[in-house]
């Protein structure tokens, strides 16, 4: 589990800033994830509900960002083939080191892993984060859910041995 203050600049009375990270399989992530999901795919980004589920989520290694009452903040999942995806936090959520703290605990899996390298479809907007956590961009941006994004890579180190 990663516990993480955030620096939101608004007096801790008025907006909660305790969240943790914890790794979970799909059977375990599903109701958490999906209301997640649903709220920012679905209904900000208006994702066809067809488009957002599929086969790869029970064969995946899930984040999820819980808040200090174990309500879901955040989530993001890792395919065995190395490629990150469905990274979404709650709107009140953004800008809080939510979605970092989310990727670090990918990459960090995905290099305990052994895995050489990750990939994401970044959406567009977005790709500045990637960035800097040093992910590369590859090929031209395309359209995928109706929404432009770009593929994104990073090639993994080993985690030094502790």
């Amino acid at each position: 589990m990663i516990e993480t203050d955030s620096d939101s600049g608004i007096a801790p009375s008025l907006m909660q800033t305790r969240f943790n990270i914890q790794l979970m399989t799909w059977s375990d992530a599903l109701p958490l994830a999906r209301a997640v999901r649903e709220q920012v795919f679905i209904v900000e980004q208006g994702v066809p509900r067809e488009l957002e589920w599929d086969d790869w989520d029970e064969r995946s290694d899930h984040a999820i960002a819980l808040d200090a009452g174990s309500k879901a903040i955040g989530t993001a999942r890792l395919l065995p083939g190395g490629r990150i995806g469905r990274m979404a936090v709650l709107a009140h959520w953004r800008r809080r080191g939510v979605g970092a703290a989310l990727l670090n605990a990918l990459l960090r899996l995905a290099r305990e892993k052994g895995m050489p390298e990750v990939l994401l479809h970044a959406q567009t907007h977005a790709a500045g984060f990637y960035r800097r956590f040093g992910f590369s961009p590859r090929g031209d941006e395309f359209i995928e859910a109706g929404i432009s994004h770009q593929e994104m890579s990073l090639t993994l180190t080993r985690a030094p041995e502790q």
